[in-house]
């Protein structure tokens, strides 16, 4: 099994990749089947789990100098990854992240943690719906001097973005340049219900009939 299908089959598990036959409303306003809350890998070992699957989505992050994770939920994704990847590659990877508010006292300013300039900067977020928390950090990244080489999400839904035509992912890349790699997608999620998801017959052929429906619907 591929290390996305395991990362898809352990994030069912402990119901950070949920199954939602009712629906469940998003950010971009749709009803999705499914949903990936990412603020559930909460414990030491889940959190391994994760940045894992991150750091075995792309071979070009050994080019990283700083892990940058935008506020709030990148913040403990950077900090993670940034250790992941100083073991693995036998290297000094910073971490930096931005704060909401620009901070008016002590250290100041709006970034906290390995300084950006000159360096070379993945993007680390949970999942690109619409693109826009990854877009802002591109730009504060660029404004203090760093360059972002890549983004890496944990979960790529594979849907039109804004144009209908493309996936956010697609968008993203197309508006920044910037490539895009993801630890698991729908169509892995999509296989493992249907091969292995531990539900009986029933309650499966539900589940893929919705999630099948949903990206017919939305799906690039």
């Amino acid at each position: 099994m591929s290390r996305a299908k395991e990362f898809v089959r352990y994030a069912l598990s402990i119901g950070a990749l949920e199954l939602v036959p009712e629906g469940r409303k998003l950010k971009s306003g749709r009803i999705s089947p499914y949903f990936f809350n990412s603020g559930l890998f909460n414990t030491g070992d889940s959190i391994t789990e994760l940045i894992k699957a991150y750091v075995s989505a792309g071979t070009f992050f050994v080019e990283a100098e700083v892990i940058f994770g935008p506020a709030y939920k990148g913040i403990p994704l950077a900090t993670a990854m940034a250790m992941a990847m100083s073991i693995k590659y036998k290297t000094r990877v910073g971490y930096a992240f931005n704060r909401k508010e620009e901070k008016k006292h002590g250290d100041g300013g709006t970034i906290v943690g390995c300084p950006l300039a000159g360096k070379n900067v993945l993007i680390v977020d949970d999942v690109m719906t619409t693109g826009t928390s990854s877009g802002e950090a591109v730009g504060i990244i660029r404004a203090n001097g760093g360059t972002p080489i890549g983004c890496v999400i944990a979960f790529d839904r594979q849907e039109c973005g804004k144009d209908g035509r493309l996936s956010a992912v697609q968008e993203f890349e197309r508006n920044y340049g910037i490539p895009v790699r993801a630890a698991a997608t729908l169509a892995d999620l999509i296989d493992v219900v249907n091969n292995d998801g531990g539900y009986v017959s029933r309650e499966k052929a539900a589940i893929l009939e919705k999630i099948l429906a949903y990206r017919k619907q939305y799906g690039v």
